[in-house]
């Protein structure tokens, strides 16, 4: 526990500042958001302490892994459902990870689905409308799973900001 008052804000600006960079890192996933989340609201709880603190980190904390883990269910089911296998996953992850230092930021994106459509395109014996359908779903899906850990993810840094007013008012 942190001794002063100066210490316990200097502490809880810096938190915030690294819930933010998480929420961030839910959608560009340079970062893992979620996990930064997660360890910052334990850190935070573990350094301040007192019971509206750890009541704030730990609903946080339980916010952040619900939208964590929705998003991989909800994405993986869809992608399941569709019959797309993990290896046009990862072409597009790892098209992705180069589209982001050909062209920053939005690369991630353009990347990811230029190689999973073109993974798709090959696997689908070259049809062009089956391997377009399979990625809009794909795409679609994985859009609503980092809306849905995104979401949640806000939720977690309200309930850090609730606590974080409280600890201090009251």
């Amino acid at each position: 526990m942190l001794d002063s008052a100066a210490a316990e804000t200097f502490t809880t600006v810096l938190v915030g500042l690294l819930l933010v960079l998480g929420a961030l890192g839910v959608v560009l996933p340079i970062l893992p958001g979620s996990l930064l989340i997660i360890i910052t609201l334990i850190v935070w709880a573990v350094l301040l302490g007192g019971p509206v603190v750890w009541t704030a980190a730990l609903l946080g904390v339980v916010l952040a892994v619900i939208g964590w883990g929705s998003s991989t269910v909800l994405t993986g089911r869809s992608l399941h459902r569709q019959q797309i296998p993990r290896g046009p996953i990862l072409i597009a992850i790892g098209t992705g990870l180069i589209g982001i230092f050909v062209l920053p930021p939005l690369g991630l994106f353009i990347g990811f689905a230029a190689g999973l459509f073109c993974a798709e395109f090959v696997r689908r014996d070259r049809d062009f409308r089956a391997a377009g359908t399979a990625s809009l779903y794909a795409l679609r899906a994985v859009g609503l799973g980092i809306l849905l850990e995104f979401l949640l993810a806000g939720l977690a840094i309200s309930a850090f900001l609730i606590g974080s007013l409280v600890h201090f008012l009251g």
